[in-house]
């Protein structure tokens, strides 16, 4: 059986000491998605990577744990048109 490749693997995560495992791959995600995306493709992607990776949580609680990181991380994530917006980028200087 071929065993599939993962289509994030080659966007690298910022560098930092002891990332979240999630903030790796939202910011994984973003990279491949040109910088910023629409907050639902973001927690789509990484949903798909971690059941990739062999997560159990339900959605919902991947979801809340999804945007919490994005909210904790501010200093990776930001929302370029405003906090009312519902697309996440990446800081450039993250990038």
């Amino acid at each position: 059986m071929m065993e599939k490749s993962n289509p994030w693997a080659n966007a690298a995560p910022p560098k930092a000491g002891s990332l979240d495992p999630i903030a790796s791959d939202i910011a994984a995600v973003l990279k491949r998605m040109g910088g910023s995306a629409h907050q639902s493709v973001v927690i789509d992607c990484v949903v798909a990577i971690r059941r990739q990776q062999g997560e159990t949580a339900a959605r919902q609680d991947l979801v809340t744990r999804i945007l919490d990181v994005l909210e904790r991380y501010r200093d990776l994530f930001f929302r370029p048109f405003g906090e009312g917006s519902m697309r996440w980028a990446l800081k450039p200087e993250a990038a």
